[in-house]
């Protein structure tokens, strides 16, 4: 075997070895949030705990905070702008898909990116834009009994 077969050869198996340390996962990359670095399956069994959607908390209007989407990247990114924390919280996509959020920290501190694959339908079926016939048209977080929007924005 030439060396230019075996660098081939051996990027190729480094190529499979990454993919097979993702598998089950959300996403290529680990959450940078410790707390989020859960399998597919953690994240469907988690959301499937949270139904239905809480259509009867009180609806006060806008968190103070943004949502800014990442078609490219499959990602939502949740910034708070509040001056406390949100902690113990689930984030809802279109009324439909949920993911539980520990805590984001207050006032701009960080921002936390939720890959779509981390939301999930009482069905067990993750969030897709399907080529854009399922848009993300609203995102909202349940906190402290009440349900908030969150200002949504297209990703720079």
């Amino acid at each position: 075997m030439n060396t230019i077969s075996r660098i081939a050869c051996g990027g190729a198996v480094a190529a499979l070895a990454v993919l097979a340390g993702c598998e089950g996962r959300p996403s290529l990359f680990p959450n940078s949030d410790p707390a989020l670095n859960k399998t597919s399956t953690q994240f469907a069994a988690d959301a499937a705990r949270r139904f239905p959607y809480p259509a009867d908390a009180p609806h006060p209007g806008n968190a103070d905070g943004r949502a800014s989407i990442d078609h490219m990247f499959a990602q939502l990114q949740i910034l708070n702008s509040d001056n406390t924390d949100w902690s113990n919280i689930d984030i809802w996509v279109n009324k439909t898909y949920v993911c539980h959020i520990p805590r984001i920290p207050k006032g701009k501190e960080k921002v936390e990116t939720l890959n779509y694959g981390m939301f999930y339908d009482e069905k067990g079926r993750s969030f897709d834009t399907n080529g854009g016939e399922n848009p993300m048209k609203q995102v909202e977080v349940y906190r402290d009994g009440k349900v908030f929007n969150i200002p949504l924005v297209l990703a720079d």
